[in-house]
């Protein structure tokens, strides 16, 4: 079951005993617990009937005595265990677990980590309950989700300002959802999200960005590149070193693929990137410039280049440095 299920189910008043969120990706496992916490009962009800516990400080008695109480005034009750990768001897829940109370809802946030789906402890969950999987989005997925999450809140986004998004933050969805949620605030009854609004209200420059250096990149466009370094020398919190290099990582390394294809068309390309316009533009520029091996070399530049950012063998260079001699190498590519 994905997210909207598992919600849709609980709109309809559809409840099983247990419910496990594991996963790399926190977004999802906040989302549910969220909508559990704040939702499911009423104020009202949940004064008495909803118990909150972490991981950290949670005693696996305490967990169970509250789980094996009934609900006053109310159909249920909800008991909630944030954070439970933190917790000790969090397998001692399986004497409750295998003989729930038909009352109670246990909804367990265990992020980061998933259990041993060979374990007993995982069968009999899966066997009493509902194990959620909470999967990180890959970087190509990305736009698709953004613009699905903004259809949702009556929104749209030009392409320009979708990659501006995704170049900037990643897929830190947490992080997005909230500067995309800060954005709506501000711009109020615009339904079209632009480049502008991304420059005004969540501060990322649509002239010097990872996106417009990828682009200087593409088009061996060294004056551009240089304008846009020395920004990000200006302005190392706003764009930090930590950023730029997975972000030209993953675009060079998507790119490799396409030379082994027999149609490079433009055509042929869009729906391989998601009718991405811009970034299939650029993937057609890069090619023109650059042959298969160079590519090769940039992506071991940029692995160079990592390992410099976290200082093994980087001599004292600083970001900034690191970021120049990269350029000129990527520039000068043989």
């Amino acid at each position: 079951m994905d997210t909207i299920s598992i919600i849709s189910e609980w709109k309809n008043n559809n409840f099983k005993p247990v419910y496990w969120l594991e996963g790399e990706e926190d977004y999802f496992i906040d989302e549910i617990m969220e909508y559990a916490e704040k939702k499911i009962l009423s104020e009202a009800d949940a004064g008495f009937n909803q118990t909150v516990f972490y991981g950290k400080d949670a005693n696996w008695a305490d967990i169970i005595n509250s789980c094996r109480r009934y609900p006053m005034f109310a159909e249920r009750q909800i008991v909630l265990l944030k954070e439970a990768q933190q917790m000790k001897d969090i397998e001692k829940l399986e004497s409750y677990i295998e003989n729930p109370l038909g009352s109670t809802v246990l909804v367990v946030s265990y992020k980061g980590k998933t259990l041993d789906g060979r374990s007993k402890f995982s069968k009999l969950i899966k066997k009493k309950g509902e194990v959620f999987l909470s999967k990180k989005i890959y970087d190509n997925q990305l736009p698709s989700w953004i613009n699905g999450y903004l259809q949702t809140n009556g929104f749209k986004i030009t392409s320009k300002a979708l990659n501006l998004l995704v170049d900037h933050i990643g897929n830190d969805l947490s992080r997005i959802v909230n500067e995309i949620d800060k954005l709506s605030l501000n711009i109020g009854k615009e339904k079209n999200i632009t480049e502008d609004d991304i420059e005004k209200y969540i501060g990322i420059s649509k002239e010097y960005n990872i996106f417009e250096l990828q682009k200087a990149f593409s088009k061996k466009d060294n004056a551009k590149a240089i304008r846009i370094l020395q920004y990000f020398e200006a302005n190392p919190k706003a764009v930090p070193i930590q950023l730029i290099l997975p972000s030209l990582y993953s675009y060079f390394a998507k790119i490799l693929p396409v030379y082994q294809m027999t149609d490079k068309s433009e055509r042929t390309l869009k729906p391989l990137f998601s009718f991405n316009n811009h970034l299939v533009d650029q993937i057609l520029d890069t090619m023109k410039n650059y042959s298969f091996s160079q590519i090769e070399q940039i992506i071991i530049l940029l692995h160079d280049s990592n390992l410099k950012s976290i200082g093994i063998d980087s001599y004292g260079l600083s970001p900034a440095a690191i970021m120049k001699e990269l350029s000129y190498k990527i520039m000068n590519c043989r």
